[in-house]
């Protein structure tokens, strides 16, 4: 007759080893959002602000009056550029950051990776959109009507359905195993998914002048979303008891735990 003991093989977490993996888990996505957020928005009002409420010209406007525009407000226009591009970085702090929670809560599945690229892509575009807004300040570059015509064409498109298109993958990536693994709330991960339909529709601004106002209304509830995401997002992952027990073999034969089972 032989006996064996059932036990549960998992180590107790010392303390100071949780502290070093909550360490390791990189900066509160929440936080990053909120940095992100507010680099963004102080760049829209400082530089309208400065450009004494003139609003930023629309890429579908007449040639005259955006190069006048850039000629009166190239201070305004080189801090939003600045604090766009700054805004970037945290935004891609945040991808990664996510990504990582993300596998370090057992998904497996495509959605972490997605929005590790969605991000970091949404960064890229956003940091070409300050470099080149920024580029737009230049004095150099204001008198050739035809090249600001066609910087401020290329910042359209990479701060506005570029930088948009890719931020709703990056909302996807975390709403689809959010709403799967149940890791958000149910009424937060859904809105997520129908946030970055909205988002991936505003590609048709590319086709179609009207389809523009998608790219307000995505942008903004996007970084409203990407904050709450951020903070309620969890650190560990609730671990059920059913099938975590295995049997193990004592090296003396005598059970090492009070569930014991004996076989003949």
């Amino acid at each position: 007759m032989s006996a064996e003991s059932w036990t549960d093989p998992r180590p107790t977490e010392a303390p100071l080893e949780r502290e070093r993996r909550e360490a390791q888990g990189g900066p509160p996505p929440g936080v990053l959002a909120v940095v992100f957020t507010a680099l963004f928005l102080a760049g829209l009002v400082l530089s309208t602000v400065l450009a004494g409420g003139d609003p930023f010209p629309s890429p579908f406007g007449e040639t005259g009056e955006i190069v006048a525009y850039f000629r009166a407000h190239s201070d305004a226009v080189q801090i939003s550029g600045a604090l766009q591009f700054a805004a970037s970085i945290p935004l891609a702090v945040y991808a990664a950051t996510v990504s990582a929670r993300l596998h370090r809560l057992g998904v497996r599945a495509p959605g972490a990776t997605i929005a590790l690229a969605g991000g970091l892509l949404a960064a890229g575009f956003l940091a070409c959109c300050g470099l080149v807004s920024w580029t737009l300040s230049r004095t150099e570059v204001l008198e050739l009507p035809p090249l600001v015509r066609a910087l401020q064409y290329l910042a359209f498109a990479t701060g506005g359905p570029g930088h948009v298109v890719t931020l709703g993958l990056l909302v996807a990536g975390i709403a689809v195993p959010g709403l799967l693994a149940g890791l958000l709330p149910r009424a937060l991960a859904v809105t997520g998914l129908v946030l970055a339909t909205v988002a991936e529709l505003a590609t048709l601004t590319l086709l179609f002048d009207g389809a523009a106002l998608l790219l307000p209304l995505a942008r903004f509830t996007c970084l409203g979303w990407l904050i709450a995401a951020g903070f309620l997002l969890p650190r560990h992952r609730a671990r059920t008891t059913a099938g975590a027990r295995t049997r193990t073999r004592t090296s003396t034969g005598t059970p090492t735990s009070t569930s014991t089972r004996e076989e003949s």
